[in-house]
C-alpha cells in the first residue's frame, strides 16, 4: 500500500510540475532567404504554401521594387520555389529550387495532398489566373517536380479556401485585376488517385454579399465537418470597398449554407487573415486586418477628392491638399501594426473569445498550415507594404493548466482517498465471501448507489451531454431504457440469484450448463468491458489533460492504477463505497451545474426551454432507417 501511494504521489508531482497556463508556444523559424534585394523586407506576400514529404514549400508571392503602394510602387511577382527542411536537432535549412513555377503569381490557394502541394489560382501583375499545379518534392534529389493540374472554372485570386474530407472548397475572390468581388463557390474532389481526373464543380453560393479577402477554414459543427466562410471585403466598380462582418457555414452532407454571424460581430472582420481548426469544435484566427486602416484611408481619400473639387470654384487648395495628402501618408506609414490577439470561435456555441496573444503583431496576406503537430504561418504583411521574413511556428502547449493550486490539491487528495479506501477495506478480507459479497455488511442504499455509479460512466457524464449540446435529445430513449429493464431485474432476476445463493451469474451458468458455457459467458463480458473501459478511461483523461495539463497517458495510468489498487485490495466493499463517493461527486456536480446555469442565464429555465425549442433540441424520436445516426 505504501508503495502504491508513493507511486501515485510521484505521478501527481511529475504531472502538476509540468503544467503551465499557456495555450500556445511560439517560435520564429529562421528567416526566409527570399528576394533579398527588394525595397521592403526580404520576403513575400500571398505565397503558395504547404507541406510535401515533411518539408515546407513556399512558391510564388509578391513584393515591391522601389516604392510603397500609396506611392504607386510597382509590384513584382515571383515564380521561385523554396523548400524548408528540418533536421533531428530542430535546425531549419532553406533551399532555392532550380525549378520555377509555370507562371509568376501570388494570392492563390495551396492545399497539401498525398500527391504533392496543389497550388491553384492567384494573379500575376496584369491578370488573374485559373491555372493549377502539383508540386512534388524529392528529398533525395532536393528538387521539385511540377505537374499541371485541372484549371479553375474561372480565373480567381484573393479567395477563401479550405479542404474538408477530401474536397477543396473555394469561395469568392476576384476574376480581374481591380475588378469586382465574386460570388463563385467551387469544389474539387481530390480523393481520386489520378490527379488528371480531378474536376472542379460549381456549387450554390452563400446567402450574402460577394466578397474577396475572406477567410475559409474547415471544422466540425458537432455533427459534420463543414466549410466556414468569415468576413471579407465587398468590392464593386466605382464604389468604395465595403468591409463585411458576416459569417457562413456550408455543410457538405446537406449541400446547404447557414448564416452564423450572430454573436461574433464584435470580433469580426478578419480581412486577408488566416485561421486554423483547434480541437473538436474551435477555430483560431491567427491573423487578419480589422479594416480600420482601410476605413481611415477611405475617409482621407474622400476628403482629398472634396478638396480637389474646390479648385473648380477658383479657391486656393494647395496647402489644404498638401495637408490631407500628408495625413494619408502618415496613416499608412505610421501604422502600428495589426493586433496580436488570437481569437477563438466555437462552432457549437457560435461565440468568440480571446484565447491568447501572438509574440508580435499579426501578419496578413498569408496562410496557416499544419506541419507535424504545430501550425506554421509564413511571411505576409505586418502593415501596409511592410513584409516580414519570419516564419511563425505556433505549437499547442501540451502542459497547459487552467486550475489553481487548490484545485490541483483537491484532485490529488481525491486519488489518495481512493487508494486509502482500498487499504482500509483490505483488512476486512478474510475469505472469498468477504471479497465478492462484502460479508453481507453492505447496506442496500450503498449497493444501489454503486449500481447507479457503475452505469454512470464518463460516457454518460461527458460524451452524451456534449453530443446533446451539439445536436439534440436523440440519445434520450437509449438512456431512459434503464427504467424499462430495471423492474424486470428487480422482480425477476435478483430474487432468483438470491435464492440460489451464487456469487456471480457465471457461477450459475456453470451449474445450469457446464464450464464451457461459463467461460464463454465470462470471456464475452470481459472483452466487452475491456473495449468499454478504453473509452471510459480515455474521456476523463482528455478532460484532465485540458484542465490540469497532465499528459493523457499519465492520466490513464493514474486512474487505472488507483482503480486496480483499491479493487484488488478492498474487494467489493471498496468498490461499492468508492462508487458511493463518486456518485455523490458526479451527481452533486451535475445538479450544482444545472442550478448554476439556470441562475446565470437571463430568463432562467423558461429562457432555456424557449431557446431549446427554437433550436429543435427536444427532438427525441428519430424513425429514420439509418445505421449511422442515433435512431430508434
Amino acid at each position: 500500500m505504501k508503495k502504491v501511494i508513493i507511486f501515485i504521489l510521484f505521478l501527481i508531482q511529475v504531472s502538476f510540475a509540468s503544467a503551465s497556463k499557456n495555450y500556445f508556444d511560439f517560435e520564429i523559424i529562421q528567416g526566409m532567404i527570399i528576394n533579398q534585394g527588394y525595397l521592403c523586407q526580404p520576403c513575400l506576400e500571398g505565397v503558395y504554401f504547404g507541406v510535401d514529404q515533411d518539408a515546407l514549400i513556399i512558391a510564388g508571392g509578391a513584393n515591391l521594387v522601389d516604392k510603397m503602394p500609396w506611392q504607386r510602387g510597382a509590384g513584382v511577382y515571383s515564380d521561385d520555389i523554396f523548400v524548408l527542411q528540418k533536421s533531428e536537432e530542430k535546425n531549419y535549412t532553406w533551399s532555392r529550387m532550380k525549378q520555377k513555377l509555370p507562371h509568376k503569381g501570388a494570392y492563390g490557394g495551396a492545399v497539401s495532398t498525398s500527391h504533392g502541394l496543389f497550388c491553384f489560382g492567384g494573379n500575376s501583375n496584369n491578370q488573374c489566373l485559373n491555372n493549377s499545379w502539383l508540386l512534388k518534392y524529392n528529398s533525395e534529389k532536393n528538387e521539385v517536380e511540377i505537374v499541371t493540374g485541372p484549371q479553375l472554372p474561372i480565373p480567381l485570386a484573393n479567395f477563401a479556401t479550405a479542404e474538408v474530407d477530401g474536397k477543396i472548397y473555394v469561395a469568392g475572390g476576384i476574376s480581374e485585376i481591380n475588378g469586382a468581388s465574386g460570388h463563385g463557390f467551387f469544389s474539387l474532389d481530390i480523393t481520386e488517385e489520378n490527379p488528371q481526373k480531378w474536376q472542379w464543380k460549381e456549387l450554390p453560393h452563400w446567402n450574402g454579399a460577394s466578397r474577396a479577402f475572406a477567410v475559409g477554414v474547415a471544422q466540425s459543427n458537432g455533427v459534420n465537418n463543414c466549410f466556414y466562410l468569415f468576413s471579407g471585403r465587398n468590392i464593386q466598380p466605382d464604389k468604395q470597398p465595403k468591409v463585411l462582418y458576416d459569417a457562413h457555414e456550408f455543410n457538405p452532407s446537406t449541400g446547404g449554407w447557414k448564416v452564423i454571424s450572430k454573436g461574433i460581430n464584435k470580433e469580426l472582420p478578419f480581412l486577408a487573415g488566416t485561421a486554423f481548426p483547434l480541437g473538436a469544435n474551435s477555430i483560431v484566427f491567427a491573423s487578419g486586418a480589422n479594416g480600420r486602416i482601410m476605413k481611415r484611408q477611405q475617409e482621407i481619400e474622400n476628403e482629398i477628392e472634396r478638396i480637389k473639387k474646390l479648385s473648380v470654384d477658383g479657391k486656393d487648395i494647395e496647402e489644404e491638399l498638401k495637408e490631407a495628402q500628408k495625413r494619408l501618408t502618415n496613416n499608412l506609414t505610421n501604422y502600428p501594426g495589426f493586433e496580436n490577439k488570437l481569437i477563438c470561435y466555437n462552432t457549437l456555441s457560435k461565440e468568440t473569445y480571446e484565447i491568447g496573444k501572438l509574440p508580435g503583431t499579426r501578419q496578413v496576406g498569408t496562410t496557416a498550415v499544419l506541419w507535424d503537430d504545430y501550425v506554421v504561418i509564413p511571411s505576409g504583411d505586418l502593415g501596409p507594404g511592410v513584409r516580414t521574413p519570419g516564419v511563425l511556428k505556433i505549437e499547442i502547449s501540451k502542459s497547459k493548466s487552467h486550475l489553481s493550486s487548490l484545485d490541483l490539491l483537491v484532485i490529488a487528495l481525491y486519488f489518495l482517498i481512493l487508494a486509502w479506501m482500498g487499504f482500509f477495506f483490505s483488512k476486512r478480507q478474510k475469505n472469498t465471501n468477504d471479497y465478492f459479497k462484502g460479508g453481507g455488511r453492505v447496506p442496500w442504499w450503498a449497493a444501489g448507489l454503486s449500481i447507479f455509479g457503475t452505469a454512470l460512466s464518463a460516457i454518460t457524464f461527458m460524451a452524451i451531454p456534449a453530443k446533446t449540446f451539439a445536436t439534440d435529445w436523440s440519445y434520450f430513449i437509449l438512456n431512459m431504457s434503464i427504467f424499462l429493464v430495471a423492474p424486470l431485474i428487480i422482480y425477476l432476476f435478483i430474487p432468483f440469484y438470491r435464492k440460489l445463493n451464487v456469487t456471480t451469474a457465471y457461477e450459475f451458468l456453470e451449474k445450469r450448463f457446464n464450464l464451457a458455457v461459463r467461460l464463454i459467458g465470462s470471456l464475452s463480458f470481459i472483452l466487452f468491458q475491456v473495449g468499454r473501459m478504453g473509452v471510459v478511461l480515455f474521456l476523463p483523461s482528455i478532460a484532465l489533460n485540458v484542465a490540469t495539463g497532465i499528459d493523457i497517458f499519465i492520466c490513464i495510468a493514474l486512474m487505472g492504477i488507483v482503480s486496480l489498487a483499491y479493487t484488488m485490495m478492498g474487494g467489493i466493499e471498496a468498490v461499492i463505497w468508492t462508487d458511493v463517493m463518486q456518485v455523490v461527486v458526479l451527481l452533486g456536480g451535475a445538479i450544482f451545474s444545472l442550478v448554476f446555469i439556470i441562475i446565470s442565464i437571463h430568463g432562467g429555465i423558461s429562457s432555456i426551454i424557449e431557446t431549446a425549442k427554437e433550436s429543435h433540441k427536444f427532438n427525441i424520436i428519430n424513425l429514420d432507417w439509418s445505421l449511422r445516426q442515433p435512431t430508434v
